[in-house]
């Protein structure tokens, strides 16, 4: 599905591979990188940048961290999208154990030490977001930022969580189980690995000490444009696990699991992550439809820029989700794995020898 491919030389010391996805991130990417170099790491690590097509400097800026990082910049133009331009970084990853960060976003002290320890208990794990690093106090208000508390989670698909890959760790050979990111899943591409990992018999585990500086939408173009993406990332999804809601509704316990914010990624507003979308198209564009009636509703009561800011996040939301075009994707199929059977993944809870 991904085009994984695995056979690559690993040496034994190196044990952890950080992955970042790039395009045109000259901007912000040095503001990671920097971070990256200043972890004080007791162990052998690498860090891959996977370059998606950038025609700015970014190439050029990664590469001249040489000096400062472990680092290898590949070329992952063929195929557009993060979750494309992740599995190509991984399919190169000489470490056991890899994890995610992006361009834009600042590891906060400990990161890599944080994730490489949790990695090693657990085979998949999301750390803590935080935003106030990064974002104005008005940005900060026009926004919500989930994952600050616990995992995320979604009414779509009650009882699996989910996590933004900005700050995520999983087992090389596990991810490769699963097929990776799927190519054609171009907005929410980490609800759907999370909800894949999950369903095989690998549950996603809660790692707090493991903090992400968030940088949110600063205009109120991008702050729109994200909604829109996201907006159609949930339609794309309510359509690929139509076959699944029904199955887990039933075996989802009463309520919510205490510690969980809505599916959405960095800056999600509240409420628009928890859209029950419908696999029925008149039944979800109807549903879409009446959310954007909500939305040019709340535009009466806007007094601020920042509530604006908010709104816009809202109706992109509502658009994507009722108007963007989408290839509709195969059904997900993804059997739970037979412990101790041909199949069968690494034990989630497998402690790695040192």
């Amino acid at each position: 599905m991904s085009g994984l491919r695995d056979g690559v030389a690993r040496p034994a010391g190196v044990e952890l591979t950080v992955v970042i996805a790039a395009f045109d991130a000259e901007a912000t990417l040095g503001a990671q990188l920097d971070a990256l170099a200043a972890q004080c790491v007791p162990f052998d690590w690498e860090l891959v940048v996977a370059d998606n097509g950038s025609t700015d400097g970014t190439v050029d800026l990664a590469r001249s961290y040489a000096d400062r990082l472990p680092i290898r910049v590949v070329d992952a133009s063929a195929t557009r999208g993060a979750g494309a331009a992740r599995n190509v970084g991984v399919s190169v990853a000489r470490a056991p154990l890899v994890a995610f960060c992006d361009a834009d976003d600042v590891v906060g002290d400990g990161w890599l030490v944080a994730m490489r320890t949790a990695l090693r208990t657990h085979a998949f794990v999301a750390g803590r977001f935080d935003g106030e690093r990064l974002n104005g106090p008005r940005v900060l208000r026009s926004r919500t930022i989930p994952q600050t508390a616990g995992l995320q989670e979604s009414t779509l698909l009650p009882g699996l969580h989910a996590a933004g890959a900005g700050n995520m760790g999983i087992r090389a050979d596990v991810f490769r189980a699963v097929g990776g990111f799927d190519p054609g899943c171009l907005f929410l591409e980490d609800t759907d690995l999370c909800w894949r990992v999950q369903l095989a018999g690998v549950p996603l585990t809660w790692v707090p000490e493991a903090v992400l500086h968030v940088r949110l939408r600063g205009t109120l173009r991008s702050t729109l444009q994200q909604g829109y993406h996201y907006g159609s990332g949930e339609h794309w999804l309510a359509l690929r696990y139509r076959e699944q809601e029904e199955r887990l509704r039933a075996l989802a316990a009463p309520g919510q699991a205490a510690g969980v914010t809505g599916v959405g990624g960095p800056g999600a507003s509240s409420g628009s992550a928890a859209t029950a979308a419908h696999p029925d198209g008149h039944v979800g564009l109807r549903r879409a439809l009446h959310r954007v009636r909500l939305v040019g509703r709340d535009l009466a009561r806007v007094r601020s820029v920042a509530e604006f800011r908010s709104w816009c996040w809202d109706l992109g939301f509502g658009l994507g989700f009722a108007f963007a075009r989408l290839d509709t994707p195969r059904p997900v199929a993804v059997p739970r794995v037979a412990p101790g059977g041909a199949a069968a993944l690494p034990p989630a809870d497998r402690t790695v020898p040192a």
